[in-house]
């Protein structure tokens, strides 16, 4: 796995939620009390854009069908076994990096 830049920290504001594509991979990107996450953009439901959703405290909900995965963990918050693959976010200056595969 690699540490790629997905967005600029300061553009992220504090409860917001964005989609970035990285190399044909959609990345959902979020701050959420203070912290940065980032979680694979589509939804396994029906491969909704995540990073479209809205974000809710840690709970990031698919526009498509209001599934909500958390965003510290990518779990589904009906259904401990559906995930979404989530992945380790380091600053760098302005740069958010996430370790994708």
């Amino acid at each position: 796995m690699a540490f790629v830049r997905v967005a600029s920290a300061s553009r992220l504001r504090e409860g917001n939620l964005v989609e970035v594509e990285v190399a044909g991979r959609f990345v959902a990107v979020c701050r959420s009390g203070g912290a940065i996450y980032a979680m694979d953009g589509i939804c396994p439901h029906s491969g909704g854009p995540l990073g479209q959703g809205a974000l809710h405290g840690t709970a990031v909900v698919c526009p498509w069908h209001a599934w909500e995965f958390d965003c510290r963990t990518g779990i589904l918050d009906y259904n401990e076994r559906i995930r979404v693959p989530t992945f380790a976010v380091r600053i760098e200056g302005d740069d958010i990096l996430a370790d994708l595969p």
